[in-house]
């Protein structure tokens, strides 16, 4: 699908707040890309888990970056006990049917983070392979800090695993530090990793002018 996003030639990408209407395939693609591995045992076969994300967005909590007309990354974050991704009890057992579900409900229940009074928690930032190393990710990040100051909230919190290093260095050098992490290494043969660090991100008032 094709989104106005008034750049022109090679130039940056323009951020918009909001999951556009018609983008929601597109952005679940996007975060299959890069959690793909992680949900695949709560949402596979990757088509039906795909559906599923489209198909239960929460609109109001994420912010795109468009080039070229095309959504080249995403960041979702959680607040007012929404986040990006959605998807209930019933949802899934429609979608997956009972016996298919309970295993399911059981995987996506250890990705659940609930934010703290003041806190913002992302709900995940994926950028396109063809974008990666071009500042998309800083930019997602920026603005997800300036939803969190808007908000009233002191600081935003995230989870990165520990196979993806690359995430990690995006993330400390937009100013989060490692507050603690947990090993789960009976995780490793089911989800593909066996430590998350949870880190912090403080909200500054130069957060809050952008």
């Amino acid at each position: 699908m094709g989104i106005e996003d008034g750049n022109a030639g090679d130039g940056g990408p323009t951020l918009l707040r909001g999951v556009p209407a018609g983008a929601e395939a597109r952005v679940a693609a996007l975060y299959w890309e890069a959690f793909g591995r992680k949900l695949g045992p709560a949402l596979d076969p990757p088509e039906a888990g795909r559906a599923f994300i489209a198909e239960h967005l929460h609109h109001d909590r994420g912010i795109v970056a468009v080039h070229g007309g095309e959504v080249v990354g995403v960041a979702g974050y959680r607040l007012g006990g929404r986040g990006l991704t959605g998807g209930d009890l019933g949802d899934v057992l429609a979608a997956y049917g009972l016996f298919r579900s309970l295993p399911r409900l059981a995987v996506l229940a250890l990705f659940e983070r609930r934010p703290e009074p003041g806190e913002l928690v992302m709900d995940g930032i994926a950028v396109d392979a063809r974008r990666r190393g071009l500042g998309t990710g800083g930019l997602l990040l920026t603005e997800v800090a300036a939803v969190a100051a808007e908000h009233g909230c002191h600081r935003v919190r995230l989870d990165v695993i520990d196979v993806n290093p690359r995430a990690r260095a995006l993330y400390e050098r937009h100013g989060f530090t490692a507050a603690r992490t947990e090993r789960t290494p009976y995780l490793r043969t089911l989800l593909g990793f066996g430590a998350v660090t949870t880190m912090h991100r403080p909200v500054t008032p130069a957060d809050a002018r952008g």
